[in-house]
């Protein structure tokens, strides 16, 4: 499962955590790209924001520090190989989103988020040189080596820090948690609701309805009712809200078994992977798995993708205009096919469609197919956008082209890296 370590990032690694969360808004929305992140996730954003455009809807996504919350990004797990490591970051925030179409209001919400971002540096002492490279400042495909010498297109000379770290894949999750100003709240409205039911059982108890007029000709009521009733409702009041987050936590817990139900399944499958790539993780595989999944359903015609093999999406993920991932992909199944391994996921988002002028949200769940190669080791640095052609050895942004422009031999995406052969709603 990689290295757990949990500890405060500090940095180069930060400032891009920090600068990416401030741009990704503006990359969907306007379609620009963010220089420090990976070619993959520039393509799939480009594909969403040409869906938004298609559709002449404006999804504006504000990403904002919630009360309590600050610039601060936690490590999660980490994963490395011989040229790279992999960290998994987060940072609580809130994310508002409005939608418009044709200029006018069809949707808005505003969620408590934790954003997860994959920050992927150069492992300390090494120097992939030989690796292709995509030009920060042009974008064509190049090799470490050459962009600190001057890319060969556009001239730009790059220092190792300015090709990494880079953020290699992001999330957001909702987050179940509460702020002390939130709990601080929901206490408040259960001990006034507490205070209307005492009130309500005296009347009852004296058979008094005029209970508040009796206060006043009654002293001794007066104090009593005066001192019982606030300083009761404080315990019971308690009680009440630890009742409603009990039945809260029911709830979720009920809604959320089908996500805990493939937990056995994931651990074989990285088990298995492990075997053949050490630096395996799934928390590598998960992130794949959705920007994958992403691209797909962007895409005008995912025929024309170099990693997918499979029919014709449902035309009904045409109108899914945005995709956050809901918190599990799990392994229903994988099995061995020679040298190739096969698994099926079960992967669940919360996804934004837009039928018509109809804006909605739900939560889905897609069944994903995806197979590998498992003679060849893991390359945790693969992008579809800067490919090395096993034949000739030439470098292309396989986003544009399935066969190698200077040998014209196709290229097999399996060799290295995840094709995506079946996906569908579960």
């Amino acid at each position: 499962m990689g290295i757990f370590n949990i500890k405060e990032i500090t940095g180069k690694n930060k400032k891009k955590l920090v600068n990416f969360r401030a741009s990704l808004g503006e990359a969907v929305r306007l379609g620009k790209e963010i220089p420090f992140a990976d070619k993959d996730i520039n393509y799939s954003l480009q594909l969403q924001n040409e869906r938004l455009r298609e559709k002449g809807i404006d999804l504006e996504s504000k990403i904002y520090i919630r009360d309590g919350d600050t610039d601060k990004f936690f490590s999660g797990r980490t994963w490395k190989d011989a040229h790279y490591e992999s960290t998994m970051c987060y940072n609580g925030c809130g994310i508002k989103r409005v939608v418009k179409k044709n200029g006018k209001w069809r949707y808005t919400d505003n969620k408590k988020s934790v954003l997860y971002e994959t920050v992927t540096d150069v492992v300390s002492g090494t120097h992939p040189d030989n690796d292709p490279v995509n030009c920060p400042n042009c974008g064509m495909v190049s090799t470490a080596a050459a962009l600190q010498d001057g890319c060969s297109y556009c001239g730009t000379k790059f220092r190792m820090d300015d090709l990494f770290p880079k953020v290699s894949s992001y999330y957001f999750l909702d987050d179940a948690g509460m702020t002390k100003k939130e709990f601080l709240h929901g206490y408040l409205i259960s001990y006034f609701i507490t205070l209307i039911l005492l009130y309500v059982l005296a009347c009852f108890l004296r058979s008094d309805i005029y209970l508040p007029q009796n206060l006043i000709q009654n002293k001794s009521y007066l104090i009593t009712t005066l001192i019982a009733m606030p300083l009761g409702s404080i315990p019971l009041g308690y009680i009440l809200y630890g009742y409603f987050l009990f039945i809260r936590m029911i709830a979720k817990a009920i809604m959320s078994a089908g996500k805990m139900g493939t937990a056995g399944s994931r651990r074989s499958f990285e088990s298995r992977m492990k075997k053949i790539s050490p630096e395996f993780s799934y928390e590598y595989f998960t992130s794949k798995a959705i920007s994958l999944i992403k691209t797909a359903i962007y895409s005008k015609n995912p025929q024309d993708l170099l990693f997918y093999t499979g029919k014709d999406l449902d035309p009904g993920m045409k109108d899914i205009i945005d995709l956050n991932y809901g918190g599990a992909l799990g392994c229903k199944s994988f099995r061995d096919e020679g040298n190739m391994v096969r698994v099926v996921t079960k992967a669940y988002f919360d996804v934004l469609y837009a039928d018509g002028d109809r804006i909605y949200s739900k939560s889905q769940v897609f069944s994903a197919t995806f197979i590998r190669r498992t003679d060849l080791p893991v390359n945790l640095n693969f992008s579809m956008t800067r490919i090395q052609c096993p034949t000739c050895g030439s470098s292309f942004d396989a986003t544009k082209n399935k066969n190698c422009p200077y040998c014209e031999n196709p290229y097999e995406i399996t060799t290295d890296d995840w094709a995506l052969v079946e996906l569908k709603y579960n």
